[in-house]
């Protein structure tokens, strides 16, 4: 049986760790060397840094944070935002991430996933997917530049496409959810986890270990990743560990 993993993630904003609420009223978090150095020690199974204003502001991800942050972690490392092509993949793995993670650029060019993909493997490419739940048509809209553009694109149908171009992995992302600290998005992502066969990692909401418990067993993720919570030292990655054990849910 796959053990589940904990991921903390770092939203990078100017150099800066910043959590907000629904992809708004950001505030700061901290240092993202600091907390990378943290995580590592506490035991987290990877570490996310998501650079969340560079496909908005349209430049690169911040190459020089990302090989300081490289430097201090022995555990598995992925880097999203600003990514647009194979050149800007390159950078990123050289500067020392494990993984890229893609969002607004493979919506933009879905070809990207493929080409990402054939050139370093499909384990390297992590495709993020911020979704909203939608009234109207009762479905999850896709998202993109940082939760400021809504698409036509619907979720689920674009975790399998995205899985069909070469991604290997999921970064499932509820807006509605986000910060709230209410809970992981079951529906959403049990929907997606049942829809594809590559891991899912669920994101948005944890405020508890129970949280976590709920997402591995009933939205059948794979991995879950959380920020605030552990951010500002609510619960660490240890102790939600120990209560996973607690209630048989295998984690590393």
């Amino acid at each position: 049986m796959l053990t589940k993993r904990i991921i903390p993630c770092l939203d990078v904003k100017e150099g800066r760790v910043v959590k907000g609420i629904s992809f708004v009223q950001l505030r700061d978090a901290g240092d993202p060397v600091e907390l990378a150095k943290f995580y590592d020690k506490q035991g987290a199974d990877e570490l996310v840094f998501l650079d969340i204003s560079a496909s908005h502001e349209g430049r690169k991800t911040m190459i020089d944070v990302v090989k300081e942050v490289a430097s201090e972690l022995a555990i598995p490392f992925t880097v999203g935002g600003g990514i647009n092509s194979v050149e800007d993949m390159k950078n990123i793995l050289r500067a020392g991430a494990d993984k890229v993670s893609l969002n607004t650029a493979a919506v933009v060019r879905p070809e990207l996933i493929s080409e990402g993909s054939q050139y370093f493997g499909s384990q390297c490419i992590v495709v993020a997917i911020d979704a909203k739940f939608e009234e109207g048509s009762g479905t999850w809209k896709v998202y993109t530049h940082g939760g400021r553009k809504v698409t036509e694109k619907d979720a689920v149908s674009w975790a399998q496409e995205a899985e069909k171009l070469g991604a290997g992995e999921i970064l499932l992302t509820s807006m509605d959810s986000d910060g709230g600290k209410t809970g992981f998005n079951l529906s959403l992502t049990k929907a997606v986890s049942e829809a594809v066969s590559i891991p899912v990692i669920a994101s948005g909401g944890a405020g508890n270990a129970e949280h976590f418990e709920e997402i591995f067993k009933r939205g059948k993720a794979d991995a879950a990743l959380a920020a605030s919570i552990f951010h500002y030292k609510e619960t660490s990655v240890e102790q939600v560990k120990e209560y996973l054990r607690e209630k048989e849910v295998a984690v590393r």
